[in-house]
């Protein structure tokens, strides 16, 4: 939930410029509860026959027999609905995108059956927020909008992949595929070229807003994160790998502080 609320609150203060509607706040804190759930759901539920079968999720729900599949459905069609019904209070452009993004969380669980790339369409759909957090507060998406909607994109990847090795022995045997198979050795460099490219896209986004030093700071701070998150990493562990997707979470975190702290500055 946090890993997709820090850049959407990042949007919403940089559309708003520091100040964002009350109530888009609030819509939003709610949506991105409400949709992470309704995530869960229905991936837990196309992954229904493949979940028993792996180490780390063989105890879901739905596999460990607590939930049928019908009541799994059941549940995500009233998340959606909430999740509607609460979209319907914002403005008409914002509702348009929900749909999209509607139609994205439907379509990322099937991925990893037939691309090896699932980590890009969860950063697609994941990160659908951004475009919705400007489309509310100005009715309308830059080219900072995209920006940023990239940058966040790339670190889905990054965090999602490192996700991905912790079941990646499970995920060869029973045919699921994913970044982290496809990249095999070369899984930690293109970790890191990519976490390169998302703190460069960072960097850009603060130079064209004119943020001052704390900003940069946080960046920087993120870049100590990331190193971090590569030392955990460096075995493959999955205890390890696992760890490295969580520490993360500190990542988006201290984005926003350094966001927030620049807008309560100016």
């Amino acid at each position: 939930i946090l890993l997709l609320l820090w850049p959407t609150l990042w949007a919403l203060w940089i559309a708003a410029e520091g100040f964002p509607n009350a109530k888009n706040f609030l819509v939003f804190c709610a949506g991105v509860v409400i949709m992470r759930a309704a995530g869960c759901v229905i991936n837990d539920y196309v992954d229904r026959d493949f979940d028993g079968y792996v180490e780390r999720t063989q105890k879901r729900p739905i596999p460990a027999g607590l939930v049928t599949p019908s009541e799994a459905l059941v549940l995500f069609s009233l998340l959606l609905l909430t999740a509607f019904l609460l979209v319907l209070t914002l403005n008409k452009m914002t509702v348009y995108l929900a749909f999209v993004g509607a139609a994205l969380t439907l379509l990322y669980p099937f991925a990893k059956r037939f691309t090896w790339f699932p980590q890009v369409l969860l950063g697609i759909t994941f990160g659908w927020s951004i475009p919705m957090a400007f489309a509310a507060e100005n009715k309308s998406l830059s080219e900072l909008t995209w920006l940023i909607y990239f940058t966040n994109l790339i670190w889905i990847v990054v965090y999602d992949t490192m996700y991905a090795m912790v079941d990646r022995n499970d995920d060869i045997k029973i045919g699921i595929r994913s970044t982290a198979i496809l990249f095999g050795d070369a899984d930690k460099l293109l970790i890191g070229i990519m976490q390169t490219m998302v703190v460069i896209g960072l960097i850009i986004i603060g130079s064209q807003l004119e943020f001052g030093w704390v900003y940069f700071i946080a960046v920087l701070i993120a870049v100590v994160l990331f190193i971090g998150q590569q030392m955990l990493i460096r075995k493959r562990k999955p205890e390890d790998c696992f760890r490295a997707f969580l520490n993360n979470n500190y990542v988006g975190l201290v984005i926003f502080i350094g966001i927030l702290i620049e807008y309560l500055g100016k």
